[in-house]
């Protein structure tokens, strides 16, 4: 083992009393250490900050990390406090005499971790400070905050490129836990990580089972009821449910407390001081459940949540991801359970309709990708790591392979007994084909509007009306054809491209092709048919 292996696993044990790494955190840290720009895409509960606590206390120089929210920076501060760490915050809301005074702790050199927001970072006085002091390593947490194709892009954020370069000796970090393949790319194009190691950790978490269920209507008891009745599955057990807006977070959390569950509602339109105390309550275990805004969860640190519930359609799988993360994180078994009505879409598109440019089309496609999810009539957990770039190998027993079903064991859709895989070799020969003969420059509705035989303007004068491919699907419809692609690219047989959403085939998809060999999928047809546009 090297020197630098050997001190990591030293300072491990001493100073954060962990006797072994994390999966992926060693490869990261060692990375870092050796000077090498990173980006670490972690799952939530990965430990991600350790990623650059650790090389702080080796590097010479300071640590700057950057993050958006200062709840958690001083929750990781405090922790390095009490781990005897010198670390320190700097922000807005700190007193001007406290501010100087950590100034002045900053540039003695006692300090190995300096917290602030990218606001703060861009600030002239901050810079001032900066200019005379060593700066080591720039940790950029919640990475994906800094693009546009993001579920959580922030402005403030496009700083950093700029910040970056004040530091040219630095090593740089960025982190996140939730980043598709488009979103990475842009992370390492804004923050110019050009010869950076990229380390992506798996997105699966095998003990949360995730289910999706059509919500109650008023004629049905109400969405509440559905509520109460999966609460009473999960009594004495600690879970966040989820809603849109603050009024429902208010309405659901009354319903619940004359039911006589205990729980507490958080959102924004609280005060801070009564957000931190209903917090704290959970965390504690003084209640069971908190009713919550998205303005709750983010380094909410408790091990044993055992559900998360979506009242609503969230407005991405990653965010949706993200929230269901928190639970579980013990590792033993907990639930996800999403309430689904194509109704809530409406209330998503008003304020993306509000949106314009890149932020509109960013906001669609990630509705887009959270209704397939919704709507999948194959393995939920193979859908998820699709969207994420992760390819998922389903779990086939004798028995599975017997009845055709295959899958993860842990969602709605494979324990259900509903994902039959049926063939499908005909129509995923003819779909293929028509991506190959359009040049796999195309995206998907325009290759199933090839397939459906249309004589729109733009197929007319590429000449695809000629293809030996056009109008040879009409026997399904246009939903039933994009059924199939999404279904491909959960298999493996397609990709996306991350900027145009064009289709392109992969090796896999080229042997079946050439191999003539059957396909089996868990296709659903509607019974409608395509035809002429």
């Amino acid at each position: 083992m090297s020197k630098i292996n050997t001190d990591m696993h030293r300072i491990l044990k001493e100073r954060f009393n962990h006797d072994t790494f994390r999966p992926g955190q060693s490869d990261i840290i060692s990375s870092v250490l050796s000077g090498t720009d990173t980006l670490a895409v972690l799952p939530t509960g990965g430990g991600k900050s350790l990623c650059y606590q650790l090389p702080a206390l080796m590097f010479k120089g300071l640590t700057i990390v950057v993050s958006p929210l200062i709840a958690l920076m001083q929750d990781q501060v405090d922790s390095l406090h009490n781990a005897g760490i010198e670390a320190l915050l700097l922000n807005s809301a700190l007193d001007w005499d406290t501010y100087c005074v950590n100034m002045d702790l900053v540039r003695s050199g006692v300090v190995k971790l300096l917290f602030c927001a990218p606001e703060t970072l861009s600030t002239g006085r901050m810079q001032d400070l900066l200019a005379g002091i060593e700066v080591s390593c720039l940790a950029i947490d919640e990475a994906h905050c800094i693009s546009e194709w993001g579920h959580d892009f922030r402005p403030d954020y496009n700083s950093l490129s700029t910040i970056r370069n004040l530091f040219p000796k630095a090593v740089c970090l960025a982190l996140t836990a939730t980043a598709t393949p488009k979103v990475r790319k842009d992370i390492k194009d804004s923050l110019g990580l050009k010869n950076c190691t990229e380390f992506v950790g798996s997105f699966n978490r095998p003990n949360i089972f995730l289910e999706v269920t059509p919500k109650w209507r008023k004629k049905e008891g109400g969405a509440n009821l559905q509520v109460e009745q999966f609460l009473e599955e999960h009594m004495n057990e600690s879970g966040i449910i989820y809603c849109f807006s603050r009024k429902q977070v208010d309405e659901l959390s009354a319903y619940l407390k004359r039911k006589h569950f205990f729980v507490l509602p958080y959102h924004a339109g609280l005060s801070s001081e009564k957000r931190e105390k209903n917090q704290q309550k959970f965390i504690c275990g003084k209640v069971d459940i908190i009713v919550a805004t998205v303005a709750f969860g983010m380094g909410i640190n408790k091990s044993d949540v055992r559900f998360v519930l979506h009242y609503d359609l969230p407005k991405s799988l990653e965010q949706y991801y993200q929230e269901i993360g928190r639970a579980g994180r013990d590792g033993k078994p907990a639930h996800a359970l999403l309430l689904y009505t194509y109704a809530d879409t409406r209330k998503i598109n008003f304020f993306i309709d509000e949106k314009s440019g890149v932020e509109y089309d960013s906001a669609k496609e990630q509705l887009r990708g959270m209704i397939e999810y919704c709507e999948s009539k194959g393995c939920r957990r193979k859908v998820l790591l699709a969207h994420f770039g992760e390819k998922y190998e389903s779990y086939e027993s004798e028995t599975t392979k017997d009845s055709k079903q295959s899958g993860c064991r842990s969602c709605d859709i494979c324990m259900g007994g509903k994902s039959v895989n049926v063939d499908v070799t005909i129509p995923v020969q003819k779909l293929l084909s028509c991506i190959i003969r359009t040049n796999e420059r195309y995206g998907a509705g325009y290759v199933i509007d090839v397939l459906l035989g249309s004589r729109q303007k733009r197929i007319i004068e590429n000449k695809h009306n000629k293809l030996s491919t056009w109008g040879i699907g009409k026997e399904y419809s246009k939903d039933d054809w994009f059924q199939i692609v999404q279904l491909l690219i959960e298999e493996g047989f397609l990709r996306k491209s991350s900027d145009y959403n064009v289709l392109s085939l992969t090796q896999d998809a080229r042997d079946s092709l050439s191999e003539r060999a059957i396909v089996m999928l868990p296709f659903v047809p509607s019974g409608k048919t395509g035809g002429l546009k």
